[in-house]
């Protein structure tokens, strides 16, 4: 199938190309074939987000959103901060000391997921095609190297890789241009950055991992439109910060985000979470409530400083893909979607001079450069090597004198070099840390957690958690690291077994994965890497 343009990823940046291209188009009164490809088995499937919303680029994509239905529905009316300074005390901090990032007024408390699903209605209405539940596997290169498009997954493969009888192979899906808007850590924007050198005079993407679930709360504890944030507890060895909001019906979104820049091999992002919601800041809104859903997503925090090149022959990398991820407010759905507004603008305007494609559209760069989205980010670069540097106390206190005295211009740059695989120090040298057992009540297991998050895979299916070595859990892995695969994953697809003869195996659980891509990003050895499984496996998150 051919299109003019292809965009791999229906979240708020795939969606927001696909809106403006399409509007653009009607403007100019020009004729085009757009298509959207998704993973998930329907748009939102796979969209996770704390989220409370900027909407700067939802005004200019549909200015009148309100009176279009937008699911936008609970303005922030309330911002609470605390540094949590063991499991029971807490100081409230007053806005003067916190980073005036932080702050929300004029935000909105959303499910991402449920925006994301109206975002594609207003593009099928503008003449989009989406296609959910299909896979974007491989790139097509044309003969010059250049991108023309994309294969998505065959289906249909049994775990030994021979077709089943219902064997589908996958489309080609050739395009003038191909944006790859596939969210944080995505597997071919990750491909195409390290083939065309695009980060190569770049600091290394950093990553956190974000932990949410949904509660239904007791009416009488519930304020609609309240932002808790914190920082401090539990995360003893690792930097970070916990969040709730309450949303509407009585719901309130809590979770977690762990920096996955940690040092210590024994450390349980998954278990800080749990332990995390007994403190009594959390622990007042969700005793007597009801857990609904659970997920888990990695995000790119790296920001300015770590950002590619976004553009090569034929194609743009835009949103999460590239890591535009604004860490000092945490935010990147706004991001995302101005990044998709100015790939459109760029992509219309070489479309009607260009009947061929396949070009470095550098007139991309041009129009960042010029936009409020680079600006925000160039005065959030230090924010995260702050907080590296100097840890969470005083890395807050220098994020706060920049951002509120600074307004975000000093005149340097911190370097942040350390790639996060990179950090792990020997098991034998670190603390081993002994995690509460969890209660049935505020605190729960992984199985009952994926669970809720409706994760679904085809059993009979080749694994999609490619080991590049068999050996290296086993061998590099357990034996320096107490392989910490079993506990970064945040849905216990790794477990290390007794095998025959008594000897230790690593087990993958490939059906439980949520796609939150930590594995990717953290293993020490990059043993493991992550592929698409077949179309519309994973989680099936309802409004997350």
């Amino acid at each position: 199938m051919e299109f003019d343009v292809v965009i791999v990823g229906a979240g708020p940046a795939g969606l927001s190309t696909a809106c403006r291209l399409m509007q653009l188009a009607q403007e100019k009164e020009q004729e085009l074939m757009v298509c959207v490809v998704e993973k998930g088995s329907e748009v939102g499937a796979h969209i996770l987000s704390g989220a409370v919303f900027e909407t700067r680029a939802l005004d200019e994509l549909f200015p009148d959103w309100q009176a279009m239905g937008a699911p936008l529905n609970t303005p922030v009316k309330e911002d609470h901060i605390y540094y949590l300074r063991d499991e029971q005390k807490s100081n409230k901090l007053p806005n003067a000391i916190t980073p005036k990032t932080m702050h929300n007024d004029g935000n909105y408390i959303v499910s991402m997921g449920n925006v994301c699903r109206w975002l594609a209605e207003q593009a099928e209405t503008l003449g989009v095609e989406v296609f959910p539940g299909f896979a974007a596997a491989q790139v097509i290169y044309n003969e010059d190297g250049s991108v023309g498009g994309v294969i998505t997954g065959d289906m249909g493969i049994d775990h030994n890789g021979k077709h089943k009888d219902s064997y589908m192979p996958g489309m080609e899906l050739r395009a003038k241009y191909t944006v790859f808007a596939e969210g944080c850590r995505g597997h071919l924007g990750k491909e195409l950055i390290a083939k065309f050198g695009l980060d190569d005079d770049k600091a290394p993407q950093h990553y956190g991992l974000g932990f949410k679930e949904i509660w239904d709360i007791d009416p009488s504890k519930h304020q609609e439109g309240l932002v808790v944030h914190s920082a401090g507890w539990p995360l003893t060895e690792a930097s970070g910060g916990s969040y709730l909001y309450h949303g509407e019906n009585n719901q309130v979104f809590v979770g977690l985000i762990v920096d996955l820049h940690y040092s210590n091999p024994h450390l349980s992002p998954f278990d800080e979470f749990q332990r995390m919601k007994h403190h009594p800041v959390f622990k007042q809104y969700l005793e007597g409530g009801k857990r609904v859903s659970y997920g888990a997503r990695a995000i790119a925090k790296g920001g300015f400083n770590s950002l590619p090149k976004m553009t090569l022959p034929g194609a743009i990398i835009v949103g999460c893909d590239a890591g535009t991820l604004n860490f000092a407010k945490i935010k990147g759905n706004h991001t995302a979607m101005k990044s998709g507004l100015l790939a459109a603008e760029t992509l219309i305007e070489a479309l009607s001079t260009d009947e061929q494609g396949g070009k470095d559209l550098i007139d991309y760069t041009n129009r960042f450069k010029a936009s409020w989205l680079y600006d925000e980010l160039f005065k959030a670069r230090n924010f995260g090597a702050a907080l590296h540097k100097f840890g969470t106390f005083m890395g807050g206190a220098y994020n706060t004198l920049e951002q509120n005295i600074f307004n975000g211009n000093m005149f340097f740059n911190l370097a942040d070099n350390g790639k996060d695989h990179e950090q792990l120090k020997l098991a034998k040298d670190s603390v081993k840390i002994n995690y509460p057992k969890y209660d049935g009540v505020l605190s729960f297991d992984k199985l009952s957690s994926v669970f809720l998050s409706n994760t679904n895979h085809e059993e009979d299916q080749p694994c999609h958690l490619q080991l590049k070595d068999s050996a290296i859990p086993i061998t590099v892995n357990l034996a320096l690291y107490d392989e910490p695969a079993q506990r970064y994953c945040p849905a216990g697809v790794y477990e290390i077994i007794d095998a025959e003869g008594g000897e230790k195996a690593l087990q993958i659980n490939a059906q439980n994965c949520v796609h939150c891509k930590t594995c990717d990003i953290k293993d020490p050895t990059q043993n493991i890497q992550w592929v698409v499984p077949e179309g519309s496996g994973g989680p099936n998150y309802p409004n997350m």
